[in-house]
């Protein structure tokens, strides 16, 4: 079985997209998710400097945008309908696990057919501003608390009044809140720990998003999804969700709550996952698996002289093909 997996904020970087761009059909795809946005995520992936893209308004359409422009250069027929090809007869579904950290789960919902394309990246825009909004109120910013013991790390972050934003493995959780609580943990970390300062502008996933899920809730209302057609896996605790409605609410609630990407990779485990693939822009999850799942074989798309490798793990670990993953990479 196949896991695709949709890195969230944060783990963009200047020009990540340049190279995907010599890829057939890709530009195509992101200059109509920019006409579709109003974000001009063509420039914002390939010239924009690291402040510009790090702005949540900007960064949160460029991450889901370019992993439903790059997927069906390397998922071809595997992909629902709505997530990069036209809608054929009904068949059963593939062998394969769509997941996204935090933001990624929008493209994981594309991709698993939940949403169309044009609905995850106006969502996602929406999403991006209203956090950008709620971030704006307080100082706030996000953490990585990397080693430790898993106790002792908790009641650090309790002391200073700080979330577990993302609990990402065993040793790896976001503390997320205010600046100056961020900066007391850094001057007290706990035992054994590192404290790492992430590149995104707010307490993403606590309660200070509050206001953000209200402004989603509303225009969610007004989408209709549709069935999942892969197995899609929510951010709350690794559950399968079950219906379209389901995934739906799953993503709204999801902007003032943790994270537990530890939950999503057990139950990749459960599953028997047997290979993992990382969407651009790729790298964290990636890592995050090499240790959360020994024995599987990974890849992150970092460029386009990924392609052949990301195809041969397709054909290799996917046996209820939709259909063949073409030669040029489109679908």
């Amino acid at each position: 079985m196949l896991a695709i997996t949709c890195p969230g904020q944060g783990s963009q970087t200047p020009g990540f997209l340049q190279p995907w761009l010599e890829v057939e059909g890709v530009a195509e795809r992101l200059g109509w998710l920019s006409a579709v946005s109003g974000v001009d995520l063509l420039t914002h992936g390939t010239t924009s400097d690291a402040d510009t893209i790090r702005d949540t308004a900007i960064a949160q359409p460029l991450i889901v945008a370019a992993a439903l422009a790059v997927a069906p250069a390397v998922l071809g027929e595997i992909l629902a309908p709505g997530a990069g090809r036209s809608a054929g007869p009904a068949t059963s579904p593939p062998d394969v696990v769509a997941a996204g950290h935090s933001v990624g789960e929008f493209a994981a919902a594309a991709l698993a057919g939940v949403l169309g394309n044009e609905q995850a990246i106006v969502l996602v825009r929406e999403r991006g501003r209203a956090m950008a909004a709620a971030s704006a109120v307080t100082p706030t910013g996000m953490s990585a608390v990397v080693g430790g013991d898993a106790a002792e790390v908790a009641e650090a972050m309790e002391r200073y009044g700080l979330t577990p934003a993302n609990v990402n493995s065993a040793g790896q959780v976001v503390a997320a809140g205010t600046l100056q609580q961020l900066a007391q943990l850094a001057a007290d970390p706990p035992p054994r720990a590192r404290v790492i300062p992430l590149q995104v502008a707010g307490a993403f996933h606590t309660h200070h998003m509050a206001p953000a899920v209200g402004v989603l809730a509303q225009l969610a209302a007004a989408v209709q999804p549709s069935e999942p057609r892969l197995v899609l896996l929510s951010n709350a605790d690794g559950a399968a969700v079950t219906s379209g409605a389901q995934a739906l609410s799953r993503l709204v609630s999801q902007v003032s709550n943790p994270v537990r990407w530890d939950l999503c990779m057990q139950r990749m485990a459960d599953l028997a996952v047997s290979a993992l693939i990382e969407l651009p822009p790729a790298g964290t999850l990636a890592g995050l698996a090499k240790r959360g799942l020994p024995g599987v074989e990974l890849l992150a798309l970092r460029s386009p002289d990924d392609l052949d490798t990301g195809r041969d793990l397709v054909a290799r670990h996917v046996t209820q093909h939709i259909g063949a993953v073409p030669a040029g990479g489109t679908a």
